[in-house]
């Protein structure tokens, strides 16, 4: 008997929306099955309905079998058992999901006393136990903590603490690693896999990632349209996918050998009730009459693979081959033009947060120096808390060095949450000529160019009447570049925009983000600045890349020289995602690393007294210049 066994789940809510329809799959003890697709295609639905949380005014039909048991028809004190014992979820936002008046300490406490019957002493000591298995440095320093004092993978493995505290045999992860840096990503995902592996426990990822997700799930179930398209083992399903949205999901999604993303036209449909033919017909490419009539039922495609598709696709070579999978790809950039004036000097900028109180302060940067020349795309990666924000909200005068100089052409910002950037008492039209306002632009002509900066947007003037609220997050997204562009910057800081979006409409908003730097309408170049923890996108964007790490940068260069040949240790490992031998840092960032001598040196595997006590400075080597002594000897130790 598996662990988890759903049998023709459907779910309508409110009578106008079929969320799911006739969606079958299992999880086994000890196993990861990723759950991937588009948002609203069902996921987190699937999520709520295991753990008996399915909205209210929702009807559910088909089974939920858990351990032998229908969650549909549990009573309230068999599902208050359940949740916890039974099931646990970690959430999509565990800052929003944790009490923000309560210390991350006290929940876990409250949450053990509850589920495991402990006293508050035992509480405690299994609370510090728990804090340490998930790879919370300074953990007993971490009870105290409220949610806000935690950074993003911090606050992540509190939540997966609080759902394994409870000790279930289940665990449901909702987009665990989202807006989180890779190397954080890989450890989060190791912690998921380590509970299948060490604790026996079934575990769920959902997420809209396939890639991210991959490498440590055994199976992957592909949702669209509250549908299940494909289903089947990992490997499989991502090297030869058979049905035409899962090769979708996967061409969306930029690599790191620099493959061009291809862009999935349209959007996912809602259905208002169960589809009646392929809802992903009218997307794809390979429809014919039948996509359209009639509704393709999960077929065997090999063991325990399955696809409901009319036509599948059966092979890896005809993968490889088939560039007609969706209609449309990204239009080729541009070469940089030699020898272009500066749009943007940094020169030997530091950045210094003050205390609240006056004594002590945040040193977000630490003599960066950079230039970027008119129709240059600069790439700027590194972890969550590399100071990449602080160097956005620098180039465009929102910060100001407490050392150094900045010197910026007219500049825009990008930012990284759509709709968060957006005054929710705004139209569309009102946020997008915001800045001709502040120019002192007509009203008349402040419209029009509003309206003209939508159509290269490609979307349809009706959204200008629209607010923030009534906008998808890739329309939202779409918005803000057009009130970056209507003002015709010379230079874009892009910061994270695509972090918080789905893979397909990240490609669509990648392949905008490529015109918009290319410029090709227009005749004239911006210098762009895209900041992103995703290194497969700044290799697919960029000309060049600039590494950062607690402030400084510790590595530039072309970017193909710096994706090819990585010369600091840090750089090397946020290329193999901490996963190759050698190269794995040791611990977590730490602030407090960048006082004295190389910032890398408490985490670095190859370091030595001579990086702790010296300060690295950037040299040459090759076509790029990194800030480590030891370069020339790396090659040989890996």
């Amino acid at each position: 008997m598996s662990l988890l066994s759903i049998d023709n789940l459907s779910v309508v809510i409110g009578g106008r929306v079929a969320a799911l329809s006739n969606v079958s799959f299992t999880v086994e003890a000890g196993e990861v099955v990723g759950l991937v697709g588009e948002s609203g295609g069902g996921k987190s639905m699937v999520g709520r309905a295991i753990v008996g949380m399915l909205p209210t005014g929702s009807v559910a039909t088909g089974r939920v079998g858990f351990d032998g048991a229908d969650v549909l028809t549990m009573s309230a004190e068999q599902l208050a058992h359940h949740r916890g014992h039974g099931a646990a979820m970690c959430f999509q936002n565990p800052r929003g999901a944790l009490s923000p008046t309560r210390t991350a300490g006290r929940q876990l406490i409250d949450r053990l006393r509850t589920h495991q019957e402990m006293d508050r002493e035992r509480a405690r000591t299994s609370a510090l136990e728990l804090f340490e298995a998930v790879g919370i440095r300074s953990a007993r320093r971490r009870l105290e903590a409220y949610p806000h004092e935690l950074s993003g993978g911090m606050a992540q493995r509190v939540m997966i603490s609080l759902a394994t505290g409870c000790a279930p045999r289940l665990l449901i992860a909702d987009e665990p690693t989202t807006g989180l840096d890779v190397t954080l990503t890989a450890e989060i995902l190791r912690q998921f896999r380590h509970a299948a592996d060490t604790d026996g426990r079934g575990v769920l990822l959902v997420s809209h990632d396939i890639n991210a997700i991959a490498a440590v799930c055994d199976r992957i179930v592909v949702l669209y349209a509250g549908t299940v398209a494909e289903a089947g083992p990992a490997g499989q399903v991502l090297t030869a996918p058979a049905h035409p949205y899962t090769r979708a999901l996967l061409r969306s999604v930029p690599d790191l050998d620099g493959r061009p993303v291809v862009v999935t036209p349209g959007a996912m449909p809602l259905m208002r009730e169960a589809p009646s033919a392929c809802p992903f017909a009218p997307r794809c490419a390979h429809a014919e009459d039948d996509c359209r009539m009639a509704r393709p039922q999960l077929q065997e495609q090999g063991r325990q693979w399955t696809a409901a598709c009319f036509h599948p696709l059966h092979d890896a070579v005809e993968a490889a081959r088939a560039t007609d999978v969706t209609v449309g790809t990204a239009a080729r950039r541009a070469a940089t033009t030699a020898g272009a004036e500066p749009v943007l000097v940094v020169d030997d900028a530091h950045v210094v947060y003050k205390s609240r109180f006056g004594r002590g302060g945040h040193h977000a940067l630490r003599g960066v120096s950079l230039t970027v020349a008119k129709g240059e795309r600069i790439g700027v990666v590194g972890e969550s808390g590399c100071g990449k924000s602080t160097l956005a909200r620098l180039i465009v005068g929102l910060a100001k060095p407490t050392r150094g100089s900045v010197t910026a052409a007219r500049s825009a910002l990008v930012f990284q949450d759509p709709v968060g950037s957006l005054s929710p008492r705004r139209t569309v039209e009102d946020a997008i000529g915001e800045p001709l306002r502040a120019l002192g632009v007509p009203a008349a002509e402040r419209a029009a160019r509003a309206a003209a900066a939508l159509d290269r947007m490609e979307l349809d003037r009706s959204i200008l009447a629209r607010r923030p609220h009534e906008l998808s997050g890739g329309q939202a997204q779409r918005v803000g570049i057009a009130r970056a562009l209507v003002a015709e910057p010379d230079l874009i800081v892009f910061d994270e925009p695509t972090s918080a979006l789905d893979v397909t409409v990240q490609a669509q908003i990648l392949a905008v983000i490529d015109e918009v730097a290319s410029n090709f309408t227009a005749g004239r170049s911006h210098g762009s600045v895209f900041i992103s923890h995703d290194l497969a996108t700044v290799r697919g964007f960029a000309d060049r890349v600039v590494v950062l790490y607690l402030g400084r940068i510790v590595e530039e260069g072309p970017v193909e020289e710096v994706f090819a040949r990585p010369r600091h240790p840090y750089t090397r490992a946020l290329l193999s995602r901490g996963l190759s031998p050698g190269t794995a840092l040791v611990r977590d960032l730490e602030e407090a690393d960048a006082a004295t001598g190389c910032a890398l040196a408490a985490r670095c595997p190859f370091v030595t007294d001579r990086c702790r006590s010296e300060d690295q400075q950037l040299q040459q080597y090759g076509q790029s210049r990194a800030a480590c002594w030891r370069v020339p000897e790396i090659g040989e130790l890996v």
